[in-house]
């Protein structure tokens, strides 16, 4: 994990095994800011939804018992909710960097939902 500085708030950027090992230890609520399509067809099995279309940074829970991180797709918007998140009074937020395209490269385990069937199956 690295950070940056950002106004009066610090921007963490973690790795996709580190956010995996934290998720995995129960200590981060992990969200979601891809579209619900892309939501629906692969996701980080229990990763809330929080679209970057209709983000709300003010309605976020407070980090007083688990840390916030944010992942998209490939980074870009999971770091821009998480800069609206600081602009909103936050003192520090993580993304994921790489979005759910590294978490699948470095082979950490997913949900993807069969298109004919709508069952969901864990992968890898």
């Amino acid at each position: 994990m690295h950070s940056e500085e950002i106004g009066d708030g610090i921007l963490e950027h973690w790795t996709p095994q580190e956010v995996h090992d934290a998720y995995d230890r129960n200590e981060i609520v992990l969200i979601d800011v891809r579209a619900p399509q892309e939501y629906m067809v692969e996701k980080i099995e229990g990763a809330l939804l929080a679209p970057i279309a209709s983000f709300a940074p003010d309605k976020l829970p407070s980090q007083d018992v688990k840390r916030i991180v944010f992942y998209c797709g490939a980074g870009g918007r999971s770091r821009k909710a998480a800069m609206l998140s600081l602009e909103h009074g936050m003192d520090r937020i993580a993304h994921m960097e790489g979005g759910f395209g590294a978490w699948k490269k470095n082979g950490l385990p997913y949900v993807a939902t069969d298109a004919m069937s709508g069952t969901p199956t864990k992968m890898p």
